[in-house]
């Protein structure tokens, strides 16, 4: 298996097939996006991720890794696509399956095919079933499996290499077949099991995130209304030897703790009842911030006799990355935004370039010019910004933790 083809170049699909083509595979990178394509041929990346770009440009310079924008024969066919939703938070796959679809006519026996795409319980048997069907010929012949990525953005390099990694096939074949082709890049545990219990480990660890986040979250609003500093409150509780509170924040974000759980929730609805309460939690914090920031404009007003400038810190879901799916920062400046009856709103988010929405603003700049500093993200420039006393700040992700 030394030819590899992956479906999707973006946040999880192309520091894959980088990493893959630095260890010796020979990789085809497919995506829809011409640009996208275009971008990697070219040896820049279209995402950032520190210290990727280099690896991007050695792979391409020698030949290991090329982009296009249909699939190539291969020994290995990787579904990393994304999977968004459909309706009140119906799972959507049919990225996977038009991805499926676009290699079928390039299987073999003796073939690969792996979906890395976090999907519902059951999608991996359901493209087998797919595959089957359009090409008879196959059953039995190929190997098909499931393995999610579980990576952190910001130390994906790292990750892909030494994170264990959880391998379902629709047999043990498969498995097998599976851990051999990631035992040439991955240093950490493979893990063996089938495919829809690795479906749903996937989908079971953010789910457990995000529960947790909800905790720190509901601790947060309620320390609000009780006059308490829930940054303190959670340090001190945290000296206990068996509790670990994570640290709140303006919501949850990204495209897969903010995302997973619904996976669970839409085909076990009855049962998932935790799990459906602390998404709830979680979107109302965004809500919640957003009035906080709404009512701290009303009240500047009243005692100024003038709209504040608001200058609106972060926009990713997380410190110190570009991503911004699904984040509840983006939610907050753009209700602050529609409510602000033409107030002086600034928006900022060191890590892009250019917004085609925000126009953005330097943040030492805003942090001077603002009459209300509203943090959304704890970016690491941010921390180096002093506390002001002349200016309202509102502290949602603990850069001075007051």
């Amino acid at each position: 298996m030394k030819k590899a083809c992956f479906m999707g170049l973006g946040y999880i699909g192309l520091p894959t097939a980088i990493i893959a083509a630095k260890h010796g595979v020979q990789v085809t990178g497919v995506d829809i996006n011409p640009k996208v394509v275009e971008m990697t041929n070219q040896g820049r990346l279209h995402i950032i991720e520190p210290g990727m770009e280099e690896l991007l440009r050695e792979v391409v310079s020698s030949g290991a890794l090329k982009a296009s924008l249909k699939p190539e024969v291969s020994d290995a066919y990787f579904m990393v696509v994304p999977t968004p939703f459909k309706g009140n938070h119906e799972p959507d796959i049919s990225y996977v399956e038009a991805a499926t679809r676009s290699v079928l006519p390039y299987l073999k026996a003796g073939d690969l095919y792996v979906i890395e795409s976090t999907s519902p319980v059951g999608t991996t048997d359901k493209m087998a079933a797919l595959i089957f069907h359009e090409r008879p010929e196959l059953e039995g012949k190929i190997y098909i499996a499931y393995c999610p990525e579980r990576v952190l953005p910001g130390n994906v390099i790292y990750e892909l290499v030494h994170n264990d990694r959880v391998i379902g096939g629709i047999n043990e074949a498969s498995t097998d077949k599976a851990i051999e082709f990631y035992s040439q890049f991955v240093q950490g545990t493979l893990h063996l099991t089938n495919c829809k219990t690795a479906e749903m480990c996937k989908l079971t660890e953010n789910s457990s995130r995000d529960v947790q986040i909800a905790f720190a979250n509901e601790l947060s609003l309620i320390c609000d209304k009780a006059g308490i500093n829930v940054w303190e409150l959670i340090n001190l509780a945290n000296k206990h030897p068996r509790v670990n509170i994570l640290q709140p924040g303006c919501g949850v974000g990204g495209h897969c703790i903010a995302v997973d759980p619904y996976f669970i929730t839409a085909d076990f609805p009855v049962e998932s009842q935790l799990i459906a309460r602390a998404r709830e939690i979680n979107n109302y914090k965004a809500f919640w911030c957003a009035e906080k920031v709404q009512n701290a404009m009303l009240r500047f007003e009243l005692a100024h006799h003038r709209k504040p400038c608001v200058a609106m810190m972060g926009l990713a879901f997380k410190p110190n990355i570009d991503d911004l799916r699904e984040s509840p920062a983006k939610y907050i400046t753009t209700k602050v935004m529609q409510s602000g009856n033409n107030a002086d709103i600034l928006v900022v988010e060191p890590n892009v370039k250019e917004h085609n929405v925000f126009k953005l603003t330097d943040y030492r700049e805003a942090y001077e010019k603002a009459d209300i500093v509203v943090f959304l993200t704890a970016h690491t420039p941010f921390k180096e910004l002093p506390w002001r006393e002349d200016k309202v700040i509102l502290d949602f992700c603990g850069i001075f933790k007051k």
